[in-house]
């Protein structure tokens, strides 16, 4: 077990739940799998005191304080919780602590859809403490995927192997991929690093799958093809011989030789346009960039979708224009997402704000810049427009509208 220490537990049992993860050591003895501490993805109402994310499944851990040690808890998620016999009446007037843990879970499950990562189960684990000798669940609840438990080692690791349960285990590739849509901050280990943490390798994962079911006639097709160049007659050698040679005659004849120089002079191309006009605003390209690596030009969620999808290839383009008198810059960024669906996709992330984007071609965002988006077929468009030298403001949001329609290469 790893654990990415992202921010403090939001509660106090939440120590409990670092130190039972803690206790599993690293490597596949006990567990396996990265615990992100201290978490809150985005859209997830409130802040976690833990996600785990295993190979065959992601558990969301949220803390419960209560106000004092417990023999017996009992614990239904459809009713009011009792503490030794005594209601636990909660202070915001929820049925009982159990309701925005499952919220949460919920949260966390529809992100890791809509970032179109690896599905994996995601299961509920509600930690709470001071201490509880017992908790007592209703079977439907422990059906639906929900455990009420005090953080030790044994219960979390009793919890895992009960709740991480899916037939196909998560590879490293994809494990990365959870990690980055899921933390908000920081840099995901590299999938190297998390093959000793129980996730599987893909490259291995091919090598050891079972072709027993290829056909018998087909290999013997395959047999039959590979005698077929011992069965090369003279004849047929001969005439390989007199194509070669007219090949070679016609060569020497078509090329120039030395007692006349070939004609250096180029094929006419068409001259380069130095300004762009659109309704009317005059653009003047300054430069161009193609990059096959998306995501490491990307920020925010923009790149955390990207880490989990694939991207062809972007293009950004810089302009600059005259506003009002006053010089402005423009970046234009063209990701080609491979198909539409893809596309759609993403720029369901891209109209969220505060969702990211794409970074300058100096490697850096740009500041408060006036933002535009738009999607075509499997292209998803992003436009964004500052002062030159400065940050934008909405004075330039119809020129990064504008710059929709400029071109991302010459």
């Amino acid at each position: 077990m790893r654990l990415i220490r992202l921010g403090a537990e939001p509660s106090a049992i939440g120590a409990d739940v670092r130190a039972a993860l803690t206790a599993c050591g690293a490597g596949t003895q006990a567990l396996g799998g990265v615990a992100l501490i201290g978490v809150q993805p985005p859209d997830c109402p409130v802040p976690l005191d833990a996600i785990v994310v295993l190979p065959k499944g992601v558990l969301v851990i949220v803390g419960v304080d209560l106000p004092d040690p417990a023999l017996k808890l009992e614990a239904p998620l459809g009713g009011p919780w009792t503490i030794d016999g005594w209601p636990l009446v909660a202070q915001d007037g929820a049925p009982n602590p159990a309701t925005e843990a499952v919220a949460a879970a919920t949260a966390v499950a529809q992100r890791i859809q809509a970032m179109r990562a690896e599905p994996l189960p995601v299961s509920t684990v509600v930690a709470v403490g001071p201490f509880v000798d017992q908790v007592v669940q209703p079977t439907v609840d422990l059906n639906r995927g929900v455990r009420v438990l005090h953080p030790k080692p044994s219960t979390l690791l009793s919890a895992a192997r009960e709740l991480a349960t899916s037939t196909v285990p998560c590879t490293a590739d994809h494990a990365v991929k959870l990690l980055a849509i899921l933390q908000t901050t920081g840099t995901p280990p590299d999938a190297r690093s998390l093959l000793s943490e129980g996730f599987s390798d893909a490259v291995s994962d091919l090598a050891s799958a079972n072709t027993m079911l290829i056909p018998k006639a087909a290999m013997g097709q395959l047999i039959s093809r590979k005698r077929l160049p011992g069965k090369l007659t003279w004849p047929y050698l001969a005439v390989a011989a007199v194509v070669a040679l007219i090949l070679v005659t016609w060569l020497v004849v078509a090329l120039p030789g030395d007692d006349k120089p070939a004609d250096a002079t180029p094929a006419p191309t068409s001259a380069q346009p130095t300004t762009v006009v659109v309704d009317g605003t005059t653009f003047v390209p300054k430069e161009m960039k193609k990059d096959q690596d998306c995501q490491a030009q990307a920020f925010g969620d923009v790149k955390a979708w990207l880490i989990a999808n694939d991207c062809g290839v972007l293009l950004r383009a810089t302009y600059e224009t005259t506003v009002q008198g006053k010089p402005a810059t423009v970046l234009v960024a063209d990701m080609d997402l491979y198909d539409a669906p893809s596309a759609k996709s993403l720029h369901a992330v891209v109209v969220l704000p505060g969702s990211g984007g794409v970074h300058g071609l100096d490697g850096k965002p740009l500041e408060n810049a006036a933002f535009a988006n738009g999607t075509k077929g499997s292209h998803v468009t992003l436009a964004f427009a500052v002062w030159s030298g400065g940050a934008g403001d909405q004075t330039l949001d119809p020129i990064a509208k504008q710059a929709l329609r400029l071109p991302t290469t010459r």
